[in-house]
């Protein structure tokens, strides 16, 4: 079905292709032939007219030197339109029967040949008339039409096969790399379709496909990791339930009842936080909207830091200025929590929280005097289930879905989120946003 289709496609072009060119070529063959026939007829006209000036000049007299002219057709014709003298092949062919006398030139037939009639005034009442053969000039068009008649098939044959071949040439990539995309699974994202080396469109087009199937496999790549990790993270707090549990079945003795509903109830909330930052994020991909009004980011980070005040952290919120952005509050006090709870995270006792407006937009800081993040996991810490080595520890790294959650926030404000070192060589998270009104 394939090849019939990349054929009929061929077919099609090339017959288009034709029909074009042959259209070009009669519209082309008709004006040619009209304006050489034109020409043709012009020169002759003018031959014709030259010819009995010469000869009008010669009839000095009536019938002066016209009896004795040969090879042709000239007659004088008196006022009564009776012919007075005439040439020996008019005679032959016209015998008193006169020729047409008109101011323009005129063709007729003698003796079965087609001529040009061209007369002039002369002396004593008379006019002196002139036909000049046109045979040359038929036969001159005749071998142009025969030329064109077999020049113009020849032509499109050629346009035709041409045509085919510069078609099938252009379309063979194209069928190479449909074939090789109809044979690409799910499984078999990793295949690339051939980039031809010719350096035009369909080499555009295979690079551009290329991108898209690499784009393609990276994020089924990422979503088969975030499955494995989601799985394994959920799969963990319900082993420790089950644990407790069938320890609890097994020996009542040994586990009392207070103690299994401890267990129960903080993996319980483990799962809940798991579940509801899985789908925070499911929303956010999907783009949904979210609840967009005025909100002073100053007021949150004041927030922040009153918080971790209380929990004993020493936090700088010097920083921090009036600004104000559009927004859903909600979110963005998450995006802000999240932050600080990753700075109190990997700080020795320091974090600084800040909020900057400036040109346009407003730059919130998040700071810690921790170890840092290495350049080069700078952007993998914000995908999801990720926790750098020294933060494995699921008591105190979390789930591994804060930053991406704190990215995924700040993208659907438009806005950004990146990091790098803080002023005591630890980790600076800058959330960058578009002020509002």
């Amino acid at each position: 079905m394939a090849s019939r289709s990349w054929r009929s496609v061929r077919g099609r072009t090339t017959l288009g292709a034709t029909v074009v060119v042959a259209v070009a070529l009669l519209i082309g063959a008709f004006s040619f032939y009209g304006v050489l026939s034109a020409s043709i007829h012009g020169s002759t006209e003018r031959a014709a007219e030259q010819r009995l000036e010469e000869l009008t000049e010669r009839a000095g007299g009536p019938g002066k030197d016209i009896d004795a002219l040969d090879d042709e057709i000239l007659q004088i014709i008196g006022a009564d339109g009776s012919v007075r003298a005439a040439s020996e092949d008019a005679r032959e062919k016209l015998g008193s029967t006169p020729l047409p006398v008109d101011d323009d030139p005129q063709t007729t037939t003698v003796d079965g040949e087609t001529v040009l009639v061209v007369s002039e005034d002369i002396e004593r009442d008379q006019t002196l008339v002139l036909a000049v053969s046109m045979e040359d000039d038929a036969e001159t068009l005749a071998t142009v039409a025969t030329l064109l008649a077999i020049a113009l098939p020849l032509l499109l044959l050629l346009v035709a096969v041409t045509t085919w071949s510069v078609v099938g040439r252009a379309l063979r990539p194209v069928e190479l790399i449909r074939e090789e995309v109809d044979g690409i699974t799910a499984e078999r994202l990793h295949q690339r379709v051939p980039v031809p080396e010719t350096a035009d469109e369909i080499a555009a087009l295979a690079t551009t496909m290329n991108g898209m199937l690499d784009r393609l496999d990276a994020a089924a790549t990422a979503q088969r990791r975030f499955v494995s990790d989601a799985s394994h993270e959920l799969r963990s707090p319900l082993a420790t339930i089950r644990q407790h549990a069938e320890l609890a079945q097994a020996h009542p003795d040994v586990t009392s009842i207070g103690e299994l509903a401890e267990v129960v109830s903080e993996e319980g909330l483990r799962l809940q936080g798991i579940v509801e930052s899985l789908l925070l994020l499911a929303r956010l991909d999907e783009g949904a909207s979210t609840h967009d009004e005025a909100v002073d980011l100053d007021d949150i980070a004041l927030g922040e830091v009153r918080r971790l005040r209380a929990a004993g952290i020493d936090v700088n919120g010097s920083g921090i200025h009036a600004a104000r952005v559009h927004g859903d509050p909600r979110l963005l006090g998450q995006l802000v929590r999240n932050l600080a709870d990753n700075a109190v995270r990997h700080s020795r006792g320091r974090v600084a929280i800040g909020v900057t407006p400036s040109d346009g937009y407003v730059f919130v800081t998040i700071e810690d005097d921790g170890t840092g993040v290495p350049a080069e996991e700078r952007e993998r810490i914000f995908e999801r289930f990720v926790r750098l080595d020294e933060a494995r520890s699921r008591d105190a790294g979390g789930s591994g879905l804060g930053l991406a959650i704190a990215r995924g926030i700040a993208a659907s404000g438009h806005g950004t989120l990146t990091v790098d070192d803080s002023r005591w060589g630890g980790a600076r998270f800058v959330l960058t946003l578009p002020l509002g009104a």
